[in-house]
């Protein structure tokens, strides 16, 4: 087996072995690029075929009569639509005579994706590692500041760039034949026995690094109807870390899998040698893996704080810098060396969903001889080395006290070094992002709509459309519409409109309309159409707070058992729903109401709901009705002044789009409460 630094160094190698392939190949990857430049370190192919992989595979095809080529890649979620190549089948498979297969694999849970990373030749040599073969992913592993050759298919230029990938022969490359026939086979692509070919597939260009060491092969596969969960990834990396003693290096892409912090954390308290040293990117470059991701490392942190171990933990990412500028190098290994006894190399990342939602393949390897415990001890050495513009011996000269070393090069102003991260607070969505963008498990958003559209919730959408409707026809053609009239309650508001008090008048209304069980959407409507949008808006959040809080102060003097006798079984219902499940129930109800403002006010201070839950929840379900009554606020005031088909049409429109909003806000809070029970 080799380790291969460096996508330069991967491409290489490829390439030989490819040049070699004589029956089959299975390439198996998230993302897979027709224009990816398939070169080694001179950004050359000496080989007299085209650079690009697209064209060197139809040329390979057309030399090797006998050969066939099989490519599965993710059928990408649309999240990712900006980042792909359009048309891939079309572009790799045109005029390969059906020898060259490409294949989407659809068949994952929602939430999950294809991650594994295998290219498997003859069933002979296989690779496995953190690359994938597309764009953007091609270095040396100098890391140059600036590479001409770094150069996406446009001319665009992007960030030094560092993965690892590893390449095995005999039964670890069989193993890995199998489970890439298996991915695609459950991708629904038709697949043919992969036999192992006769003779030396091990091209004289990679030198050998290890020989007859011991080999293992973790994965993860969310369940799906055909097959059973497999976690063998996170199962490893339980297992790994509790067999540490002395040394953990770890180069990964992510660092948000709370659990995993947690076991490293246990481990050091229970081992006070044990350090731990952590190579990372200092960001991410998508918003959704910033929010997702990027914030959950923050709190990655947080369990070896907590176990006061910080003092022998390093979380760094590497830098590169001349005279005037400098870079920060984009780490997307997966690699874990453990006491230069267990080396491993994959692609899955320190994050929730390479645990439980998407396809992984490790390989891990453990020595079990002095010559195996060299070889992956140099190999820490290398890949350290290689980040401070340093070799193996340099390091290994140091490693009495490395942090420091680490530590003291960096502040040294060296053009290359490790250097600190930064961690961040959480941003403002990670709670609503990091479900979706990492989850331990598939979204089973299937479920979700079980546990919300029941026949009561499909009940009490109708019934808050109806019951709009049927408010509307009160305000005109009932002894009610001369108080209930939009135009009547936002003349009454208008009269104040150019006094500074206008808005606390406003206010006053909505405490006053609480108290007498007044409609709040007519407050609502009317305080936007008498103030204007901003002004409206502000008068209407502050004015629906204070009639909630003083109706919720009522409600808990009153005590349940007082308001259940006065209000009967509805009551007990409504109360049921809030009570223990804090903000989000709130929430729910206050955004497609199932019951009228007063009484939910009333019944919310009467449980044990915490006050400063019902008031952010109260905030939270009452937005989406006010920002759009305070948007509408023209043709509000239009409509209750002359109402006709012109204007009551787009309305209407408008209040079905915002009932729309509020139920797609439910089933996410729903979906979201379901995956923390």
């Amino acid at each position: 087996m080799a380790v291969l630094n460096d996508a330069a160094e991967y491409f290489a190698a490829l390439r030989d072995v490819l040049l070699r392939a004589e029956r089959q190949v299975y390439i198996v990857g998230w993302d897979i690029h027709s224009e990816t430049d398939l070169v080694g370190p001179s950004g050359r192919a000496e080989d007299g075929l085209p650079v690009r992989l697209g064209a060197f595979l139809k040329a390979l095809l057309q030399s090797k009569p006998a050969l066939r080529i099989n490519i599965l890649t993710w059928d990408f979620a649309a999240l990712y639509a900006s980042e792909r190549e359009w048309n891939s089948a079309k572009k790799f498979t045109s005029g390969c005579d059906g020898r060259l297969r490409f294949c989407l694999d659809a068949c994952l849970p929602l939430g999950s994706a294809q991650h594994q990373k295998i290219v498997v030749v003859d069933n002979a040599i296989a690779f496995v590692g953190g690359l994938d073969l597309t764009i953007r992913r091609w270095d040396t592993s100098e890391h140059r500041l600036d590479h001409p050759l770094r150069r996406d298919p446009d001319g665009k230029p992007y960030p030094p760039f560092h993965d690892v990938q590893c390449m095995v022969e005999g039964s670890a490359a069989a193993a890995l034949g199998e489970i890439a026939t298996a991915r695609w086979t459950a991708a629904g692509c038709t697949s043919e026995p992969l036999l192992p070919v006769a003779g030396d597939h091990w091209p004289a260009s990679v030198p050998v690094q290890a020989q007859a060491i011991t080999a293992g092969i973790a994965r993860t596969e969310p369940k799906t109807e055909t097959g059973e969960e497999i976690d063998e990834v996170a199962r490893l990396f339980e297992a790994s870390i509790n067999a540490a003693k002395r040394f953990i290096y770890i180069e990964n892409q992510f660092t948000s899998a709370n659990e995993i912090a947690r076991s490293l954390a246990r481990r050091m308290v229970d081992v006070p040698a044990l350090r731990v040293l952590i190579v990372t990117p200092k960001g991410h470059s998508s918003w959704f893996e910033s929010q997702a991701m990027q914030g959950g490392r923050g709190g990655f942190l947080d369990p070896f704080v907590a176990a006061g171990v910080t003092d022998r933990l390093r979380i760094l990412y590497p830098s590169v810098a001349d005279e005037k500028s400098s870079a920060a190098v984009m780490v997307h290994s997966k690699v874990m060396i453990v006491d230069d006894g267990f080396l491993r190399v994959g692609s899955a990342n320190i994050n929730n969903r390479s645990m439980g939602a998407d396809t992984e393949c490790d390989l891990a390897f453990e020595a079990t001889s002095e010559r195996h415990r060299d070889f992956i001890r140099s190999q820490r050495r290398r890949l350290i080395g290689h980040f401070c513009g340093l070799d193996e011996a340099v390091i290994a000269d140091h490693e009495d006290d490395l942090f420091g070393f680490i530590d003291s090069h960096a502040a040294s102003g060296a053009g290359r070094a490790l250097v600190p991260i930064d961690f961040e607070h959480a941003p403002a969505l990670i709670g609503i992002v990091q479900p979706i963008a990492d989850p331990r498990h598939p979204l089973n958003l299937q479920r979700t709509a079980r546990r919300m559209w029941n026949g009561r919730t499909v009940m009490a959408a109708a019934g808050t459309a109806v019951a709009l409707a049927g408010l509307a026809l009160a305000w005109r053609y009932t002894p009610l519409s001369s108080y209930t009239d939009l135009g009547y309650v936002a003349s009454l508001i208008s009269q104040h409109a150019q006094s500074a008090f206008a808005p606390l008048y406003a206010v006053a209304l909505f405490v006053l309309g609480g108290l007498v069980v007044f409609p709040v959407i007519v407050l609502i409507a009317a305080t936007a159409a008498a103030l204007g949008p901003w002004i409206g808006a502000l008068s209407a959040t502050v004015g629906v707070l204070l009639s909630s809080l003083l109706l919720f102060m009522i409600g808990r003097l009153m005590g349940h058992k007082r308001l259940q006798a006065v209000l009967g079984a509805r009551a007990l219902r409504v109360q049921n729903r809030i009570a223990g499940r804090g903000v989000v129930a709130v929430a729910m109800i206050r955004m497609v109401p199932i019951a009228p403002f007063t009484l939910v006010n009333l019944l919310a201070g009467a449980s044990q709901l915490r006050l400063s839950d019902f008031l952010i929840g109260t905030l939270l379900g009452m937005a989406p009705g006010i920002i759009t009554m305070a948007a509408l606020g023209a043709q509000i005031a239009d409509f209750a002044r002359n109402a006709s088909w012109s204007n009551i049409v787009p309305l209407g429109l408008t209040i079905v789009l915002w009932i729309a909003v509020c139920l797609a806000v439910q089933f996410l809070v729903t979906w979201l409460s379901g995956r923390r029970t």
